[in-house]
């Protein structure tokens, strides 16, 4: 399609399950592994990596939503999760991911909230890309605790 846009990687494996990622010529390598028994754990594991592109991705794009009403609401501190367990062919597999967007600030200081956290998570381009497969659960917080969404 036109506008379409190409993200490339490339892995060079050290040893067994450690590989180094290469993102762009201007940035560092990243190191993933398997944890023991499999791999030594000197890095990320895959299924980290992809939650946190998920977390990372929708932590960009409230930071967007917000940016459009002019609003700030950071520093932002998200946490995520992911249920792995078993399929239906009994190999492992990332059943759920759960992702918890924090803003630094009171609901009440933050302009046209409403419709920021309506529409932020359309403008994640993985997170709205993986829950064709993988449920994606995402909750917004103030600063109180409160839960916004």
């Amino acid at each position: 399609m036109s506008g379409d846009s190409v993200v490339r990687v490339q892995l060079q494996q050290n040893e067994g399950f450690e590989f180094q990622i290469h993102f762009a010529e201007h940035l560092p390598a990243l190191i993933a592994d398997e944890p023991p028994p499999l791999g030594k754990g000197n890095g990320p594991t895959p299924a980290q990596l992809l939650i946190a592109g998920v977390a990372n991705c929708l932590s960009d794009s409230l930071t967007f939503a917000l940016g459009k009403y002019k609003q700030q609401a950071g520093p932002l501190r998200t946490e995520a999760e992911a249920t792995i367990g078993r399929n239906e062919d009994n190999r492992l597999r990332i059943l759920a991911i759960r992702v918890q967007l924090h803003l630094a600030v009171a609901a009440s200081e933050v302009e046209h909230l409403d419709r920021i956290l309506s529409q932020f998570e359309g403008f994640c381009t993985v997170s709205e890309s993986v829950r064709q497969g993988i449920p994606v659960d995402i909750s917004v917080f103030d600063n109180t605790g409160t839960q916004l969404k």
